[in-house]
């Protein structure tokens, strides 16, 4: 007599086998549209530079007066005369109000230190600093003169940079795209392709203001102003992509 048994149970693996091509299937098909699938064509990831040079037209500068006094009080207001002064000497420089801004506040006390001996309390130091935007370079070391005589004894340093850069950036950008699409084209000739398809694009950024040498010295009348040598800019845009290559 025939048992019924082995049929029930091969009945019952059916459908398992077919979930489970079902489920091989999906699989398959995900991975064909994720393109990771064989015949997938092979691409490119590449990146370029795009840099333009171009001649300054503004300046940033870093102007600090430092005073000390006996007490806070005394520190402070020897610095707030001295830094109304330089104001005032910028000012008369041409530069507006808006284009000075403070930078930094301070006021700590001195100590004198000896060994085996607990820090003696000696004055208290006062500093303000503040970052002038100089837009007339034929001006620029005159006015680093006129600060310095008008009491700052602090200029750390001098940036330049474009009143309006965006047409030099934009520049920087065309070369960079061109230099990308020629390195695509050099790449798929070079492995037997017959041409590149631009998928993906991404830009970064470098404005690269470089600071100039700046040479402070007292100022006397009738010197020479302080040179500056402003030289130039590097505008530098990097861009990179993926390219799909074409039989």
């Amino acid at each position: 007599m025939l048992s019924a048994r082995p049929f029930a149970g091969l009945a019952a693996l059916v459908p398992m086998v077919l979930a489970s091509a079902a489920l091989s299937s999906a699989a398959w098909a995900q991975r064909a549209d994720s393109g990771e699938g064989p015949g997938r064509p092979p691409t490119l990831d590449l990146s370029a530079v795009g840099e333009v040079q171009a001649a300054p037209d503004m300046a940033r500068l870093s102007i600090g007066v430092s005073s000390q006094g006996p007490t806070a009080l005394a520190a402070g207001r020897a610095n707030a005369e001295r830094m109304a002064q330089v104001m005032a000497a910028l000012r008369k420089q041409g530069v507006a109000d808006a284009d000075i801004q403070t930078s930094s506040i301070s006021l700590n006390p001195d100590y004198a230190y000896a060994d085996n001996q607990p820090p003696k309390l000696t004055g208290y130091k006062a500093e303000n600093v503040v970052t002038a935007t100089v837009r007339d370079l034929a001006k620029l070391g005159l006015t680093i003169d006129a600060v310095s005589t008008a009491g700052a004894n602090q200029v750390n340093g001098v940036t330049f940079g474009l009143k309006d850069p965006l047409a030099s950036e934009d520049e920087a950008r065309r070369r960079a795209a061109k230099a990308l699409a020629a390195k695509a084209d050099l790449y798929a000739q070079a492995t037997g392709f017959r041409a590149v398809k631009l998928m993906t694009l991404r830009e970064g950024f470098e404005p690269a203001p470089t600071p100039g040498p700046v040479m402070l010295a007292a100022a006397r009348a009738g010197s020479a102003p302080t040179p500056v040598s402003a030289g130039e800019l590097d505008i530098r845009v990097e861009v990179s992509g993926s390219y799909e290559l074409v039989k």
